[in-house]
C-alpha cells in the first residue's frame, strides 16, 4: 500500500522557475518520488497555470 504526499506550488513573475526542482529534491531526500502534477487554478483567461500540487508517494511503513 502506499501513501501519498501533496505539496502546493506556484508558478508566475514573482516565484523562482526551479522552486518545483528544489520541492521534488527536498521530498526524495525524505523518501518520497514524485509521481505527477495537478493543476489547481488558471490565469483569468485559462491560459497559464498559477498553483499545482506536486504528488508524491511512498510505501506504509508496517507497524509490527
Amino acid at each position: 500500500m502506499m501513501q501519498y504526499k501533496y505539496v502546493p506550488v506556484k508558478f508566475g513573475h514573482s516565484n523562482s522557475s526551479a522552486r518545483h526542482r528544489g520541492i521534488i529534491d527536498e521530498q526524495a531526500a525524505d523518501g518520497w518520488r514524485y509521481v505527477g502534477w495537478v493543476p489547481l487554478t488558471k490565469t483569468v483567461f485559462g491560459m497559464d497555470i498559477k498553483t499545482a500540487d506536486l504528488v508524491f508517494e511512498k510505501p506504509v511503513e508496517d507497524e509490527k
